[in-house]
């Protein structure tokens, strides 16, 4: 077993985690509640850590990484075409309807 990555932060060690086990790759999340030692123990020691199980895996583990880490962040938005309200770029459904955004297309994008 090999520690892979370090996260920020409990969310991000979640979706690198959900990452590497949609590729097959199984992991184990640490100091997933440690956060909670923060001032009783160095904070650098409460970071998320996953570790990849089986050492084999550990290059492409971190080729997925990697790709994660340049991937673009979705900043835009985009308003649904039936009810108006305002979603997240990387949204397919309204959140408030239900209703497809692919229809909305480039014109209602804001950036």
């Amino acid at each position: 077993m090999r520690k892979l990555y370090t996260a920020n932060h409990l969310l991000e060690a979640y979706i690198v985690r959900d990452l590497l086990e949609n590729a097959y790759i199984p992991v184990r999340l640490f100091n997933e509640y440690a956060q909670g030692g923060t001032g009783e123990i160095p904070f650098t020691h409460t970071y998320p850590e996953v570790w990849v199980v089986r050492d084999p895996d550990f290059e492409r583990g971190q080729e997925i990484i990697a790709a994660y880490e340049r991937a673009p962040q979705v900043t835009d938005s985009v308003l649904c075409p039936q009810c108006g309200e305002e979603n997240p770029g990387s949204f397919q459904l309204c959140w408030q309807c239900g209703g497809g955004l692919e229809l909305a297309g480039d014109k209602s994008r804001n950036r």
